[in-house]
């Protein structure tokens, strides 16, 4: 059934198929995502009530955890209660509003969350190569702008797909066969010439997704060389010990994100059940992963982990 619009014809709603090929499991493999979707809810809440609660950690490091934490809450959001209804209820479809909103929602935030990595990337570079200015030049002020430029790359920059998706007629074909609205799935539906769509999306996934990896890349080689100037063994590990949570994130943000852009655009042989898999995963795996290596590798969140747990000082 199609709606009308001002100068375009849109379906009233889309079918998600969930997990094509593994049909008859899907209500099994909706138990252990549950769990991840928890873990990810969980910690991602303790650890921005530990950052909100705890004036000691009103630190750049600490206040770009909180901005990271509550990314990562919404892109977990924006598709895991749906994607259970899925698996557990055969709620297939969803409303064409609803899946513009919820593309929106994964790619503004997925961007939003590689520039905080690179935001993080660049506290770590100032802490360590200029640190006696450390506290001077990333002041909470400036914390708090780097966070809104980077929450507002994220809107600008996406803000296109759904507008320009939304101006073009849709074939009769509703059927999307993954467990969620992306912009590349919802584009295939559209019958029209969706080239300029296509070569937007590009644009966006490598002017965010590059710029970030470069900066990223430039703030460590800069630190690999500080550090490796430290005469004090000591000095050295301590000083790697404070990027190691930071570079674990990053690998498990874009080792996922890589590998599903890459079957996505070549993997053409690669059976369709891979491809979704990879996709839910993407969107799940670094929710769920940073407040955990957080917790692993900085004291003082595990401290007060710990101390919450156990009623008394760790």
């Amino acid at each position: 059934m199609l709606a009308s619009g001002n100068s375009s014809l849109h379906p009233v709603s889309f079918i998600l198929l969930g997990i094509p090929g593994l049909e008859n499991y899907q209500f099994w493999i909706a138990f252990p995502l549950c769990a991840m979707y928890l873990v990810a809810v969980v910690g991602n809440i303790i650890v921005l009530h530990i950052v909100q609660t705890d004036h000691t950690l009103h630190e750049p490091m600490y206040l770009f955890l909180a901005m990271l934490a509550v990314t990562d809450l919404a892109l977990s959001s924006s598709t895991q209660p749906k994607m259970l209804a899925i698996l557990w209820f055969h709620a297939h479809e969803i409303e064409y509003h609803a899946c513009l909103i919820q593309v929106f929602f994964i790619h503004a935030f997925s961007s939003v969350e590689s520039g905080l990595l690179m935001a993080m990337a660049l506290d770590r570079y100032v802490a360590i190569c200029f640190p006696l200015h450390h506290s001077t030049v990333l002041t909470p002020a400036v914390v708090g702008k780097l966070g809104a430029a980077v929450m507002m790359r994220g809107l600008l920059w996406v803000s296109p797909f759904c507008f320009m998706v939304s101006r073009m007629p849709f074939c009769t074909n509703h059927v999307i066969p993954q467990s969620y609205c992306e912009h590349m799935a919802v584009l295939k539906l559209v019958c029209a010439d969706t080239r300029v769509n296509r070569a937007y999306g590009l644009f966006v996934a490598f002017s965010v997704a590059v710029f970030d990896i470069i900066v990223i890349s430039i703030s460590y080689v800069m630190i690999l060389r500080t550090v490796l100037r430290l005469l004090s063994e000591e000095a050295r590990l301590k000083a790697f010990g404070t990027c190691a949570s930071h570079i674990c994130v990053i690998l498990a943000l874009y080792i996922p994100a890589l590998f599903t852009f890459l079957t996505h655009r070549f993997g053409h042989h690669v059976p369709r059940v891979v491809h979704v898999m990879f996709a839910n995963l993407y969107l799940l795996v670094p929710p769920m992963l940073n407040p955990i290596i957080y917790w692993v590798r900085t004291k003082q969140i595990r401290d007060r982990v710990i101390q919450g747990c156990c009623g008394k000082d760790p």
